[in-house]
């Protein structure tokens, strides 16, 4: 490895300041935006009634071009915080997850490895790193079990099973083979990501499992017909090619006791487990081909039954035209998400911040990344967003935290990926983009 871990000296200082944003809320219209108008502290609030008819503007398809770091290249962060470059020469680091004992496991989902990073001396530098596993299938989701002080077990999520590790704090290398505990998940194309959680109660393991299209084109009828189907299967459990798909699936810790715990969730990427209430929390890729501003991205609990719409409903009983009449019986079941997201931010990784390193109001607030836009005329994503709770509740709004990953209309330098809370309480940003890792802190 010739490469050096986060011993480049680069700081980009956030500017001078109070804490204390006094910035309007934007909703409605200006809600959605572009990345022209972000700017840490911008605050956004959409609403199921904000949403624009499908068609109401043409669905393009407008790629990013990722470009090396520019010099000088700076993101922007709130008034008196700072950002650091924490990590470098990644390959494609994704999901970010941090063990009880402070050090920092990686996906490099397309490597197929788990890397291991620990923070030297005042947090900001990486003092070691380590490939902790490989020979993977496109690992993704990292989870660490029990829940506690003492985990026993590394689980993976592959983009086809689950396996795990048999673990003791400090390990940097894993002290025995993968275990396979799911054989076998929904993986013939279609959304690659496999993020996986434990519940509080360490008896349950959730699994998120994308759809195989964007809006199951080609799913046919279902066997033995809807409405026999209907009454055998969870609500709004989808057929054929996207059986157990765009859904959380739920297991016991050893694998067993497979069910659908929610269906309709197109691509849930990251799960989190909203620390006051106990609830799943997953952060999702909506659909394509409605326009810039449809569907919306969301972030939002997920109930036990629930049925969030996808494919022939969205963001409540809003019927997607592409299945017109096909559902009418699933028009009043649909489940409003929380927290709705610029369309095609491509919501990924999330956490919820419990740290004492950002001020006492951060504290229960979720942190989200969004990888960035393509089927939107004028780039939104490529930013970190907070997610503001109150109570364990979520406001609805969220506020841009770190943005400045654009370079230009065409270009991005980087592309969030997994958020996770370090264990000295600075927020640590993996983008897939230039293989980098950035820590925020106060």
């Amino acid at each position: 490895m010739t490469k050096h871990f986060g011993l480049l000296a680069v700081m980009l200082l956030a500017t001078a300041g109070p804490y204390a944003s006094a910035e309007p809320v934007s909703q409605g219209k200006d809600a959605f935006g572009d990345w022209q108008s972000d700017k840490p502290g911008t605050i956004r609030l959409i609403r199921p009634h904000d949403l624009p008819s499908p068609g109401a503007t043409k669905s393009v398809a407008s790629f990013s071009r990722v470009v090396a770091r520019p010099p000088g290249a700076s993101l922007q962060v709130p008034p008196g915080f700072k950002i650091e470059l924490f990590a470098e020469g990644l390959s494609g680091p994704r999901i970010v997850r941090v063990a009880p004992n402070g050090d920092i496991f990686v996906a490099e989902t397309r490597a197929g490895k788990i890397r291991v990073l620990r923070a030297g001396e005042g947090g900001a530098k990486v003092a070691t790193n380590e490939i902790y596993a490989s020979g993977l299938r496109q690992p993704f989701g990292i989870a660490f079990f029990p829940n506690g002080d003492d985990p026993k077990w590394v689980y993976v999520a592959n983009t086809d099973s689950v396996v795990r590790f048999p673990y003791q704090a400090g390990d940097l290398k894993a002290r025995g083979k993968a275990e396979t505990i799911v054989a076998s998940l929904p993986h013939d194309g279609g959304h690659s990501t496999r993020d996986i959680v434990f519940t509080p109660d360490n008896k349950r393991m959730l699994v998120s499992v994308g759809s195989l299209s964007n809006v199951a084109e080609g799913m046919g009828t279902p066997p033995g017909g809807l409405d026999t189907w209907s009454r055998a299967q969870p609500l709004g459990a989808a057929w054929a090619s996207e059986t157990e798909r765009a859904t959380v699936l739920a297991f016991n810790p050893d694998g067993k006791e497979r069910k659908i715990y929610a269906t309709g969730i197109r691509n849930c990427v990251g799960l989190a487990v909203e620390p006051q209430s106990g609830l799943p929390w997953c952060s999702t890729n909506e659909r394509d081909g409605l326009g810039d501003d449809l569907v919306p991205d969301f972030v939002t609990s997920v109930r036990e039954g629930a049925f969030y719409g996808w494919p022939w409903y969205y963001i409540g009983g809003n019927e997607d035209p592409r299945h017109a009449g096909a559902r009418p019986d699933l028009k009043d079941k649909v489940t409003i998400p929380d927290v709705l997201i610029q369309s095609h931010s491509a919501s990924l990784g999330m956490t919820f911040y419990q740290g004492t390193n950002f001020p006492a109001e951060y504290r229960g607030d979720a942190f989200a990344a969004e990888h960035g836009s393509w089927n939107r005329s004028k780039r939104t994503g490529y930013k970190i967003i907070r997610i503001r709770m109150k109570d364990g509740k979520p406001t609805g709004e969220y506020e841009d935290f770190v943005t400045g990953f654009v370079v230009n209309d065409t270009e991005v330098w980087g592309r969030p990926v997994g958020v996770a809370v370090a264990k000295d309480g600075a927020l640590l940003i993996s983008e897939d983009g230039n293989g980098t890792i950035w820590r925020v802190s106060r």
